[in-house]
């Protein structure tokens, strides 16, 4: 049969996973010749056979590809004949626009954990082991393709062992970008929190695990941070470090050794199980089987739990008999800490570091999940899941910057029929931050050489995101710019993930977001599209008291309903709200509140729900975002049925009867029950005349019981799986209310 000359061009996440070596063995396989490299699209394949073999090789790169490799398109056509003698794997280089998706950091492998505990293996005991099929990836990137030069790993030579498996197409470590042993690659250092060396007698991991069982607090170097770490069965070890940290309740993550150990534990669903063992390893927030420690998570049944994904993790966690905390390394609403100098800020908190000599490029924290009726709802995507790819449902026209909002920020940035969606990088309430977020644009916009033409940001004008947008736009006259409504942005982020570009009925609550009248929106229902979006209904707005100190205090917002309900009779009331504050303070506020004076007005459920909590005695003041919701959670009765009443006219949803039946009920269990039942009443009622799809999106669809009693009620309902709920989707809906602006 004639011999043709045939190329083949494969997108995904096809670089730094083993594809090329891949495909060298299938030339083997198929006695084939041609050549196989990296390009800024891809792989490209440059083959010499026959049709017949031809598709039985193409067959065999779909469906045997790496593990931790994804095919997006497979595209192949017939060129001029070039003769090859051989199959080699080369490199070339491509001037093109880079679409090649960034690898994410994974967990270590099952062979190179196995190397990792065996005494005859020479890299027995090695905290850095990895090969083709797991460890570092975006974490230490600077530019693509992903080749070592490229990476922090261009600062270790390699031993002639390492460099002998790096250079042989048939082995596991062929092109294992991070490649080292004992010998040539990176080494742990063992410091006090002054930073001097800690002197130690047989290895730093002995060191340290005897330290651990002593109590002490040690920061430790993980793949995009560091975490701080302590045994999580020491109440006195957990009850110092929140101390020191400032974090009086909020729950702590805590990493097991396996799975059995978490099963221990938690109660773990066959889903929960399948995250919890997968390579990207996040932490997954499961229901305790006891109140296991009440200093883990106060008040709370929920546990995070994840399993260790570095050989470091391994060889702690293989030494010691208990689970470890493990929350991340950072000042409250600040990046995670990723260098020496950063970690200095926590020098009070933690007694030891136990750091290493391979510099963390692009610093991420742990991807955070839950499994809600069979469905994943992730809460923060970082580690082993991000950069993201997303397919857009229709091409861009112009290349687009998109820049959040304030919390729980990401940036995406779309070209063609695609948008890259950064990890999680936190929220924009410090210098720190602000910086952290601006060099995680120009990472993306370095790695990917972008050039936006058209840059999208969120409406509220004192958003860090806005601002810089105005700056960017200052500096680039020629740039388009597209301001998009929060609540429609939210919707379309899952719009984005479930490739949707009809209209659809969207639910957004959340906490803040600014609506185009300047008021503070959260309990929004909007009928919308890519192009465009119409408020068909609202909850009824209340005011804040104090405006931006309502956030953290739930009892200014009870206080504000109190006030709507009894007006002056609320100085006579005996509620756990009026028992917060004085005769004088409640003087003052319904003075503020009657006047509107720096109380502006809110319709966001997220409020309701800090609201309901004070009412009811639960929560008055919050130390940590979410909180009241949490508690609210835990009151919950599912024998509990019926809700109570409100109002729903003329597109405005009036919540005040429901709050007066709550205030008469007498057991806190059923107000909180029947609580959660109205609210899903109310998206039922608002929702009945529309013939549309159900989208859900907003940080309170991270509240387990309402969206678990949602998705019962309607359970074609749509939510994002891959794309968090919260302000992390944001950038995504951005870049899909672009869909038509161009510079015309």
């Amino acid at each position: 049969m004639e011999l043709c000359t045939y190329k083949i061009n494969i997108r995904g996440t096809v670089q730094g996973v083993g594809f090329r070596p891949f495909v060298y063995a299938l030339s083997q396989r198929y006695l084939v010749t041609g050549t196989v490299s990296n390009n800024s699209n891809g792989v490209e394949i440059i083959l010499n056979t026959d049709t017949i073999t031809l598709k039985q090789f193409l067959i065999a790169v779909e469906y045997e590809y790496p593990p931790l490799a994804s095919i997006d398109t497979i595209e192949h056509c017939e060129m001029t004949y070039i003769p090859f003698e051989s199959f080699e794997i080369i490199q070339t280089e491509d001037s093109g626009d880079i679409t090649v998706n960034i690898p994410p950091d994974l967990s270590i492998c099952k062979e190179c954990e196995k190397e990792l505990l065996d005494h005859t293996d020479r890299r027995y005991g090695y905290p850095f082991i990895t090969c083709t099929h797991c460890g570092v990836r975006y974490s230490i990137i600077y530019d693509l393709p992903y080749d070592r030069e490229h990476t922090s790993m261009k600062f270790f030579q390699m031993c002639k062992l390492c460099e002998e498996e790096y250079n042989n197409p048939l082995d596991r470590r062929y092109h294992a970008q991070p490649i080292g042993c004992h010998d040539c690659g990176p080494k742990l250092n063992l410091l006090d929190n002054r930073g001097m060396q800690v002197e130690v007698i047989t290895n730093e991991i002995e060191k340290t695990v005897n330290l651990l069982n002593e109590g002490k607090i040690i920061a430790l170097k993980g793949l995009g941070g560091y975490h701080l770490v302590c045994d999580a069965t020491n109440k006195s070890a957990i009850q110092e470090l929140r101390k020191r940290k400032k974090r009086p309740t909020k729950p702590l993550a805590v990493m097991v050794r396996d799975i059995n150990m978490a099963k221990m534990l938690a109660l773990i669903s066959p889903k929960e199980e399948e995250l919890l063992v997968s390579q990207e390893r996040p932490i997954v927030v499961v229901q305790m089987k006891d109140k296991y420690s009440s200093d883990i998570a106060p008040g709370i049944s929920k546990i995070g739990l994840f399993l260790p994904y570095t050989p470091l993790h391994f060889l702690l966690l293989d030494k010691l008999s208990f689970p470890l905390v493990a929350t991340s390394a950072n000042i409250t609403d600040e990046p995670i800490c990723t260098n020496l100098e950063s970690l200095e800020k926590l020098q009070n908190v933690y007694d030891y570091v136990l750091d290493h000599n391979r510099d963390i490029v692009n610093g991420c924290d742990d991807s955070v999940l839950m499994v809600v009726k069979e469905q994943q709802v992730m809460i923060r995507r970082a580690r082993g899941y991000a950069p993201i790819r997303i397919e857009l449902p229709f091409t861009l026209k112009e290349k687009v910057l998109a820049l959040g909002a304030n919390q729980k920020s990401t940036i995406a940035i779309g070209f063609k029929n695609q948008v890259i969606l950064s990890p999680h990088i936190g929220d924009l309430d410090s210098i720190s931050s602000v910086e952290y977020y601006e060099k995680n644009i120009e990472s993306l916009e370095r790695i990917y050489k972008f050039f936006p033409k058209v840059i999208a940001y969120d409406k509220h004008p004192k958003y860090e995101s806005t601002k810089i947008a105005k700056q960017i736009m200052e500096k680039n006259q020629d740039i388009v710019s597209k301001e998009v409504q929060h609540h429609h942005a939210h919707i379309l982020a899952v719009m984005a993930e479930k490739q949707i570009t009809s209209k659809v009925f969207g639910v957004a609550f959340d906490g803040t977001g600014y609506g185009d009248d300047g008021m503070l929106w959260g309990g929004e229902f909007i009928i919308c599209d890519c192009e465009d979006y119409e408020r068909v209904a609202s909850v009824e707005y209340f005011k804040l008291l104090g405006g931006a100190k309502a956030i953290k205090e739930p009892k200014r917002v009870a206080l504000s309903f109190l006030f709507s309900l009894y007006k002056e009779e609320v100085f006579t009331l005996n509620n756990p709200t009026t028992q917060e504050f004085s005769s004088q303070e409640l003087d003052s506020y319904y003075t503020a509140w009657k006047k509107g004076l720096n109380a502006p007005l809110s319709s966001s459920m997220g409020r309701v729900f800090d609201g309901v909590a004070s009412l009811l005695g639960i929560c008055q003041v919050m130390s940590f975002e979410g909180e009241s919701g949490m508690l609210l959670e835990e009151l919950f009765d599912g024998s509990v049925t019926g809700s109570y009443a409100f109002n729903y006219e003329n597109g405005k949803i009036d919540i005040l009867p429901m709050l007066s039946a709550l205030l008469r009920e007498k057991n806190i269990s059923i107000s909180v029950s029947k609580f959660f039942h109205t609210l899903v009443e109310i998206v039922a009622a608002v929702y009945k005349p529309y013939d549309l799809p159900l989208v859900l999106s907003g940080g309170v669809f991270q509240n387990k019981v309402l969206l678990g009693l949602i998705l019962e009620r309607f359970p074609k309902a749509i939510i994002s799986n891959t794309i968090p709920p919260n302000d992390g989707g944001i950038a995504l809906g951005q870049v899909m209310a672009t869909m038509n602006t161009s510079r015309n």
